[in-house]
């Protein structure tokens, strides 16, 4: 069971819940799960919403995101982000992926996520160093990198396994198939395979 993706992180009132899934995301990009978790439970027990953010220094969000990778350029993007989404979204999370794709520090894979589980609406595969790794592992794609291993898997996989295919593989990445140990992957590839 995953404790740490943005899903479980987030909470609040429709509106709070999917900035701070926003926001989770924005943190765990560079960053081990654990340590975005806790910065997201500092964060929330600060007051996080997009008017707190506005009214709080760039540094002293700096100083609850330490510890996250690159906290000092993410504390500059989510007082950037809390700006643009007050005054172009009500304080709300855009609700297109290309819209989503122009606040600062969200790319692709991101905006995928905040879509399905902000706005519930599956839009595509997003494919993060894990998802990459294994599906290449198990022959699934052959791709050189995770925007290939998207492509690649939107092209083949049905639209009702999408959703799904990140979080089962990132889990699988992270605690069995690991990047030192592919002998797992290559079993489940030889099992896939009967």
């Amino acid at each position: 069971m995953d404790l740490h993706g943005a899903e479980c992180l987030a909470q609040g009132d429709d509106k709070t819940f999917r900035f701070q899934v926003l926001v989770s995301l924005m943190l765990s990009s560079q960053t081990k799960d654990a340590v975005t978790s806790a910065a997201m439970k500092r964060l929330q027990e600060f007051g996080l919403e997009v008017d707190k953010i506005l009214e709080t220094s760039e540094e002293k969000l700096a100083e609850l995101l330490y510890g996250v990778g690159f906290y000092n350029r993410k504390a500059k993007y989510l007082k950037e982000t809390a700006a643009i989404l007050r005054s172009r979204y009500d304080g709300d999370i855009p609700t297109t992926l290309e819209e989503l794709m122009e606040l600062p520090g969200v790319g692709s894979k991101m905006a995928k996520l905040v879509m399905m589980i902000g706005w519930k609406q599956v839009v595509g595969i997003s494919a993060d160093t894990h998802v990459h790794r294994i599906a290449n592992r198990l022959g699934w794609v052959q791709s050189k990198n995770p925007l290939e291993t998207e492509k690649q898997l939107e092209e083949w996989m049905p639209r009702e396994y999408w959703k799904d295919v990140n979080l089962l593989l990132v889990g699988l990445g992270q605690q069995v198939c690991l990047p030192q140990n592919p002998k797992v992957c290559q079993l489940l590839s030889s099992l896939l395979n009967l």
